[in-house]
C-alpha cells in the first residue's frame, strides 16, 4: 500500500556527498541556468527553451503537487545546486512511478552523484512510499546514464524506436525498470 504522506511530507534525504531537498522557489535561478545548457537539453530531449518565468512557476508549483516527488540535488560540501530529480505518474493502484533525474551541468557527470541520488530516492520510494516498481526512459546515446541506472538495479524492459528527433537525426529510447526486489544489497 502506498504511503501518501511520504509524498506530501516531502523529505530531505542525506547521502555522503549530497542532500536531496524539496525543490522550491529558492532553486529557480539554478534550475533556469541548467535549462540553458545545450548538452543537458540534448541528453534529456528537451526541445523547448524554458523562460525564467517557466522556471519560477515550476519551482514554486512543485511543492504543491502532492501526486509527485520533486527534489533538488544539493552538494553537502558547499550547498550548490547540482540538479533535480522527480518521481511522477505515481500509480497507487499499481504501486509504480516514473523517475527522472537531471544533473545541472556536465562537469558533475562521472563523479557518482547521479548514482548516489538515484540510490537515495529508490530507497525512499521502496521503503517509505511503498512502491513496487519504478520505470524511466533514457536515450540510447546516453551510455553513462544507462550504466548508472544498471548499477542501481534497473534493467532494460523495452525500446521506443525513433522517439527523439534531434538536429536531423532520430534516436531510440530505452524503457528501464527496477522492482523493489531488484535493488542491490546496501554496501557497508
Amino acid at each position: 500500500m502506498i504511503n501518501a504522506s511520504a509524498l506530501r511530507d516531502t523529505p530531505t534525504l542525506v547521502g555522503e556527498r549530497i542532500r536531496l531537498v524539496p525543490l522550491g522557489p529558492e532553486h529557480t535561478d539554478a534550475y533556469f541556468s541548467a535549462s540553458l545548457d545545450e548538452e543537458i537539453r540534448r541528453l534529456t530531449g528537451s526541445h523547448r527553451h524554458l523562460t525564467y518565468e517557466d522556471a519560477r512557476e515550476r519551482c514554486e508549483r512543485r511543492p504543491a503537487d502532492g501526486d509527485r516527488l520533486d527534489l533538488a540535488i544539493i552538494s553537502r560540501e558547499d550547498g550548490s545546486y547540482l540538479g533535480d530529480l522527480f518521481l511522477y505518474a505515481i500509480s497507487p493502484e499499481n504501486e509504480s512511478a516514473g523517475y527522472h533525474i537531471t544533473l545541472s551541468a556536465l562537469r558533475f557527470a562521472g563523479q557518482g552523484l547521479g548514482r548516489e541520488a538515484t540510490r537515495l530516492v529508490l530507497e525512499y520510494a521502496f521503503d517509505r512510499v511503498g512502491l513496487h516498481r519504478i520505470w524511466l526512459y533514457v536515450y540510447t546515446f546516453n551510455m553513462r546514464a544507462i550504466a548508472v541506472y544498471r548499477s542501481c538495479g534497473f534493467t532494460v524492459e523495452g525500446r521506443l524506436r525513433d522517439s527523439l528527433f534531434w538536429e536531423g537525426r532520430r534516436h531510440d529510447a530505452l524503457l528501464m525498470g527496477v522492482l523493489r526486489s531488484d535493488i542491490p544489497a546496501k554496501e557497508d
